[in-house]
């Protein structure tokens, strides 16, 4: 690797570790104005949403300018492409993050109710460890600890699901609670779409550390199930 390709990974990997603190934390404050009913941390979130923006466009121009000027190969290669591809990730978390804020606001408005139509507390829980693993996998090089996080995203698949029967159910029985529960509805979503997020995340650093695809695996294809 020339000493000039050496530089622009050391920045992207500097930029990308960045971008990953700012979403991860933006994530648990929209999920803390929830269950806080805070509207100023909510709007906090959908604030720092312009920095998130910006700095997936300058990781980008990063990764295009590390590629048209030293055209890596192998592993430098992979990385890149990786990063390109983790990049677009943890915008869309943003995202996420984003509007289970503004769903906050709105629940702030609504008289508040004990009820949750799912397990809320464990789902944040899965997702957010899910998160959390796939940066730190990241940040280390780790295909292990990225392969345990696709094993979870079927646990708060399964969350989602149940949360949609149980809406159903209950504004049989309270149609007064409709708009509550619709907004618990969307950030029930929200989560579940950051879990499958951090999964494509996990999914690029095991393909960045071995050079494997297991994007369209099945579970009967993983080493495990072999075993």
């Amino acid at each position: 690797m020339g000493l000039h390709l050496q530089r622009e990974i050391d920045v992207l990997k500097k930029s990308i570790v960045t971008l990953s603190t700012l979403v991860e934390e933006s994530v648990n404050n929209a999920v803390n104005a929830v269950q806080q009913r805070d509207e100023v941390l909510a709007r906090s979130v959908i604030d720092a949403d312009r920095i998130i923006d910006s700095m997936e466009i300058d990781v980008e121009e990063e990764c295009c300018k590390a590629l048209a000027l030293h055209q890596p190969v192998a592993s430098d290669l992979r990385f890149i492409v990786a990063v390109l591809k983790i990049n677009n990730d943890l915008e869309r978390v943003g995202d996420m993050a984003v509007n289970i804020a503004e769903r906050a606001l709105m629940l702030a408005q609504l008289p508040n109710r004990d009820f949750k139509p799912f397990d809320f507390n464990r789902m944040v829980q899965l997702a957010g460890g899910m998160l959390k693993k796939s940066l730190d996998a990241l940040v280390n090089y780790e295909a292990d600890l990225a392969g345990s996080v696709c094993k979870s995203d079927d646990d708060v698949d399964e969350i989602n699901r149940a949360m949609y029967l149980a809406v159903i159910e209950r504004v049989r029985k309270n149609p007064q609670e409709i708009d509550y529960l619709l907004h618990m509805l969307s950030i029930s979503r929200n989560v579940e779409r950051i879990a499958d997020h951090a999964t494509n995340i996990a999914e690029d650093v095991i393909y960045m550390v071995s050079g494997e695809i297991i994007r369209h695996h099945s579970k009967e294809d993983s080493p495990e199930a072999k075993q």
